[in-house]
């Protein structure tokens, strides 16, 4: 009889807490586990994260900035498009009416050879950084904690100079009285009369010491978080040092690569400061026909074309390694190494 009671009871429990939790919706906790309604928040049952109201809480912090961006960025890129298919002023201006004059003199033979100028120079430019970076990352990052500060004190010193006195600084040292050629016509290596400045090869050499510590940086954080184990797991299975390191040490700080190639590549497009000091003639980019036609020729839709095609041609590494980046996140998804 006691027993018959004791289940009686609860059985009557068990049905009155049903009843209670019934009459109340469950909660949808952050780890997807259901739980009693919590006041002060709510959370959407089906996608198991927070619903409307700290979405436009996010908005609210994010719009000064997304303002900020386009109103400064989006809108005069927006401009110089606009501007490059408006005729051009005699008086310096910006003309009435549209045409397309400006966009086919971008086809002439001229504007075609720089914008190839700039296109290699800035590639190979980007590749001898990275070829220089990648061991200087490691060698970094494997250093003891007293090297390493050291180490990373020499990258950063570059950056107490400015940016002028430095590539004024190789100019000297180019100079047919400098320094370095002094030095290689008492090695035999070069003659009298070979000159070093004003070349295309000055104007690579003067942009990779410039960006040199721009790509260390992002390869060195990337290597400092890699686990060491699998390249000796590797050498353990039979690799050799360099296929240990180029199957995986550099898969293994791809990110890094990726953020190194961007912020060498783009300024690299648009740099016009080391071909007018150190480059002539025949070492003139981008950068420079737009300063000059804006400063001497004064003809702005001219200088608004070529900087359009600049901006396309910065968007277009950008968007391929966003969208190699998202195949990457995938794989990783696919593969369980990302939640």
């Amino acid at each position: 009889m006691g027993n018959e009671g004791g289940g009686k009871r609860t059985e009557f429990l068990d049905s009155d807490i049903s009843q209670k939790r019934g009459s109340e919706p469950l909660r949808r906790t952050s780890d997807g586990r259901s739980s009693e309604s919590a006041p002060g928040r709510r959370f959407d049952p089906i996608f198991k994260r927070p619903g409307l109201r700290p979405r436009r809480a996010e908005l609210l912090v994010s719009l000064p900035t997304l303002l900020w961006l386009g109103l400064f960025i989006v809108v005069p890129t927006l401009l110089v498009f606009v501007i490059a298919f408006r005729p051009a002023n005699p008086y310096g201006g910006i003309g009435g009416g549209w045409t397309l004059d400006t966009i086919r003199a971008l086809g002439t033979p001229n504007y075609l050879t720089i914008a190839w100028r700039t296109l290699w120079i800035s590639l190979l430019t980007t590749a001898l950084c990275l070829v220089l970076a990648v061991p200087s990352g490691y060698t970094i990052a494997r250093a003891s904690r007293k090297w390493r500060n050291r180490l990373l004190m020499l990258v950063v010193v570059p950056f107490w100079t400015s940016f002028l006195v430095r590539v004024f600084a190789w100019k000297s040292l180019l100079h047919p009285e400098g320094m370095i050629k002094k030095a290689l016509e008492a090695l035999g290596l070069v003659g009298p009369e070979t000159t070093l400045l004003y070349h295309p090869a000055a104007v690579v050499l003067v942009m990779v010491y410039t960006f040199l510590p721009f790509t260390i940086l992002p390869i060195y954080a990337a290597a400092e978080k890699f686990d060491y184990r699998l390249l000796e797991a590797a050498r353990d299975l039979g690799a050799r040092p360099f296929q240990a390191f180029r199957k995986i040490f550099l898969p293994g700080v791809r990110r890094g690569i990726l953020t190194a190639l961007l912020v060498v590549f783009i300024p690299a497009l648009g740099s016009y400061i080391i071909p007018d000091l150190v480059g002539g003639p025949g070492s003139e980019m981008l950068g420079n026909k737009i300063a000059q036609r804006v400063f001497t020729d004064r003809n702005l839709p001219h200088a608004s074309a070529l900087s359009a095609v600049l901006v396309l041609a910065v968007l277009a590494p950008l968007i391929a390694v966003l969208v190699l980046q998202r195949k990457n996140k995938k794989a990783d998804i696919i593969m369980g190494e990302a939640p």
